[in-house]
């Protein structure tokens, strides 16, 4: 073999890629990151930053108990057929270790959600808060001139580039012409915000997947860990039977003396799995993902050509969310993921004739499942959000923001749709106006005594944590009677692929006859959901991605002969 570009060599710089490289690092490997764009952080720095995690010690330290045997058996319910009692076990036993190392090790640092709940409430073994944390914000200048190449936020979750880290911070900018304390707040936070966009071109105050990422990649720069951007990977090189390098899209081949890991987000913008994978796509269907355009999945394609098995059998291929596309004066439309507003008083969803098909306040991905079921139209799957005025102005809509931001120009594009009554909306979005008539009027009776008895909307932990705490007698539960009444159209969206590389206990990719790949790896959505294809919770993607990554730098260095 040529000489070794580096001990281990790892495909992408999201949590997983960052999280194997890290921990490979401090273990005394050499590392060396390809990024195939031209920023650091992957989806992870679009994302909300939460990491599911069964047993962790951050909410231990906040007084939260947990059970794993409980979240054990909550996965096996989830998943089903496609539980992983080896995989499973590995992360519920490795992941509080993992987060030990990171808090111990690194800059990298979390904070405890103790009333976040598990999704399914109904299921057993589901938990009532703690099992997901999140990454503690950051001040961003102390990535340096780093911070340059750090991928920024996803534009549309944020306001004017500000970034929120939680759900009570989501709640002042809610109730800033309400209450004083929240005004007070606001003003605050835009005053500090305004000065770092002056100084800096972008807000230093890092919180959620930014956060997670910087963290990470200030990790990496602390251990030596080389980062390679606009260095995407074309095939792997095989030599004796193992994974001995890459050969880049530049045509460079690189080396490995111990390891390849494959860290690079799935396929969410890889068109030909898209096809075959997503029922949406193959009946000719739109999908929009707010994943970076990188993420084409060419991981699992290198993969593949060295005998790796994907796994295609999952009930779902992706982590589904619905999302509506943002008109943008220049360039093509970006993508808005509909994480909080679907849960508020005063909003509901319905389908493309106008009846409603799912409690609004369920997570993205059982509401995304209720989508595909019912909401096919012509070859589409789309639905539309529905709000009165006072909903509107109250908590936004979309990308709409609340009172006192005008949205008249989001009426122009074209991406709110308007009418002075029922019957104007219905024709606005082309959906039959008796059926829509009709829905209301079931939704606003139920409303009026703060239930939803068609759905059992608010009916959940879950549902009402993030609903509006403060209406009563449901969080989640408001007649929509104040006209005129607005529409956004919900289109099918992922916040991460399922279907990845087959992979063992140890990280290790797997062949078709279910052998592992020497010197291969996978972590994060490049390997198949540990999760069986189910949505458990908040954060049960990064938090398998962490802890795998994690997994795989430790075997390496075993293997090594550096660990025990």
């Amino acid at each position: 073999m040529s000489q070794p570009d580096a001990d281990v060599i790892v495909v992408g710089s999201g949590a997983g890629g960052l999280s194997a490289a890290v921990t490979a690092a401090r273990l005394g490997l050499t590392v060396l990151v390809l990024e195939k764009s031209d920023l650091v952080g992957g989806t992870t720095a679009r994302s909300g930053g939460v990491l599911w995690l069964p047993g962790n010690p951050v909410a231990a330290r906040a007084g939260v108990t947990d059970d794993v045997a409980a979240a054990r058996t909550y996965m096996q319910a989830m998943a089903g057929n496609c539980f992983d009692a080896e995989r499973v076990d590995a992360f519920l036993a490795i992941g509080p270790e993992m987060v030990e190392f990171f808090e111990r090790e690194t800059c990298v640092a979390f904070v405890a959600q103790p009333g976040f709940p598990d999704y399914n409430a109904d299921r057993p073994g589901a938990s009532a808060g703690g099992r997901s944390i999140v990454a503690a914000p950051m001040d961003g200048r102390e990535l340096g001139p780093d911070i340059r190449r750090l991928r920024p936020p996803l534009r549309e979750i944020t306001f004017v580039g500000m970034m929120f880290n939680a759900s009570q911070e989501v709640q002042h900018f809610f109730r800033a012409t309400r209450s004083l304390t929240s005004a007070i707040y606001v003003a605050r936070r835009l005053a500090v915000h305004g000065w770092e966009m002056l100084r800096h071109g972008r807000a230093m105050r890092l919180t959620n997947g930014n956060a997670l990422a910087a963290r990470l990649f200030a990790s990496a720069i602390d251990n030596g860990v080389e980062i390679r951007t606009r260095t995407g990977l074309a095939e792997l090189i095989e030599q004796d039977g193992r994974a001995a390098g890459v050969v880049t899209d530049g045509g460079e081949r690189l080396f490995a003396r111990h390891a390849v890991i494959l860290a690079a987000g799935g396929f969410p913008r890889g068109t030909a799995r898209q096809n075959r994978l997503f029922p949406h796509v193959a009946t000719g269907g739109q999908h929009l993902s707010p994943a970076p355009e990188s993420n084409q999945g060419d991981t699992l394609a290198a993969g593949e050509s060295l005998g790796a098995r994907v796994r295609e059998d999952l009930p779902n291929a992706a982590a589904w969310i619905p999302v509506s596309a943002v008109p943008r004066r220049k360039g093509p439309p970006g993508v808005f993921p509909h994480l909080i507003d679907r849960y508020k008083p005063g909003i509901i969803a319905v389908d493309p004739w106008g009846r409603r098909f799912v409690n609004e306040a369920n997570s993205y991905h059982d509401f995304g499942q209720a989508m595909l079921e019912r909401c096919r139209r012509d070859g589409q799957v789309y639905a539309w959000l529905i709000a009165d005025h006072r909903a509107l102005r109250r908590y936004g809509l979309g990308i709409v923001k609340p009172f006192p931001v005008p949205y008249g120009r989001w009426i122009r594009s074209g991406y709110l749709r308007r009418g002075r009554s029922v019957v104007e909306l219905a024709t606005a979005i082309g959906c039959h106006s008796e059926l829509l008539s009709a829905t209301l009027n079931r939704f606003n009776l139920d409303a009026l005594q703060g239930r939803d008895s068609q759905y059992g909307k608010g009916s959940t932990p879950y549902n009402r944590y993030l609903g509006d705490p403060r209406h009563l007698p449901n969080a989640c539960i408001a007649p929509l009677d104040q006209a005129p009444f607005y529409a956004v159209k919900l289109e099918m969206g992922d916040l991460g692929t399922f279907a990845g590389l087959s992979t063992d206990a140890k990280a290790r990719v797997l062949d078709v006859a279910g052998q592992p790949i020497r010197g291969l790896f996978a972590a994060g959505n490049d390997a198949a959901s540990v999760m069986g294809g189910a949505y458990p919770g908040g954060g049960i993607t990064l938090g398998p991605a962490m802890t795998f990554g994690y997994i795989a730098a430790r075997a390496i260095a075993r293997d090594a002969g550096l660990e025990n």
